[in-house]
C-alpha cells in the first residue's frame, strides 16, 4: 500500500554503514526517475551515482545534516550513508525543473524504501566544493543530494504541539520526532 511506503519514507540521517548498496540498486532508482512525469517533458535531470567510499566521504563533507539539531554535526562514521545520488539539472534557468526535482527525488526515495533502504534529501550543500570534487561543468546545477543506506534511526511522526513548533527533535534515547500538521489543519475548505 502506498500509504505504508510514505510512512516508512522518513528523512533518515543515521544508517548502518556496513550495509553496502550495489550500484545496480542506484541504477534501478534512476530507472524510476526516468519514467517520472516531467514538466513540458523536458527531462532536464541527470544523476551522478556513488557507492565509492572515497567519493562518499567527499560528498559527506559537502553536506549539512540537520539544521534544527544545533548540537549534532551529522552521522558518526559508522552511521554515514552507503551511497549517494547527486541530482543535476541541465536547465538551471528553467523554474519548472524544480518541480521535476521534487517529484523525482520523492519517487526514488519511495523506491529505496521498497527495497528496505532509506534516505534523506539534502539541499544544504557546499555546491562549489562538490562541483570541484567531481569536476562538474558550470552549466550543471546541483539540485539535491540523496543520501541512501540501511536506516538505524527510529523516526516518529507526532502532531504539531500547542505552541505550533514544527522543529524536529530527538529524545534522550535518540528517537527522532517529526511534528506534522493535522489533516484538518491542511484543508482550507471543502466544496462539493
Amino acid at each position: 500500500m502506498l500509504k505504508n511506503l510514505v510512512l516508512k519514507n522518513r528523512s533518515y540521517r543515521r544508517f548502518d554503514n556496513s550495509v553496502a548498496i550495489p550500484m545496480a540498486t542506484l541504477e534501478e532508482l534512476v530507472a524510476l526517475a526516468r519514467i517520472c512525469p516531467s514538466a513540458a517533458n523536458k527531462q532536464p535531470l541527470r544523476f551522478l551515482l556513488s557507492t565509492s567510499r572515497k567519493d562518499n566521504d567527499a560528498i559527506f563533507d559537502c553536506l549539512k545534516w540537520a539544521a534544527y539539531l544545533k548540537d549534532w554535526d551529522g552521522p558518526a562514521p559508522t552511521e554515514r550513508p552507503s551511497a549517494y545520488i547527486i541530482m543535476l539539472n541541465t536547465a538551471k534557468d528553467w523554474d519548472f525543473a524544480k518541480f521535476d526535482l521534487g517529484i523525482t527525488a520523492q519517487t526514488m526515495l519511495l523506491g529505496a524504501v521498497e527495497k528496505g533502504l532509506g534516505g534523506c534529501m539534502l539541499g544544504a550543500i557546499d555546491r562549489e566544493k562538490l562541483r570541484a570534487h567531481f569536476s562538474l561543468d558550470q552549466e550543471l546545477e546541483i539540485g539535491l543530494v540523496l543520501a541512501l543506506g540501511k536506516p538505524v534511526e527510529d523516526v516518529r511522526i507526532v502532531d504539531v504541539p500547542q505552541d505550533g513548533s514544527i522543529r524536529y527533535y530527538r529524545d534522550e534515547t535518540g528517537a527522532h520526532y517529526v511534528p506534522k500538521r493535522t489533516q484538518e489543519d491542511l484543508i482550507m475548505g471543502r466544496r462539493s
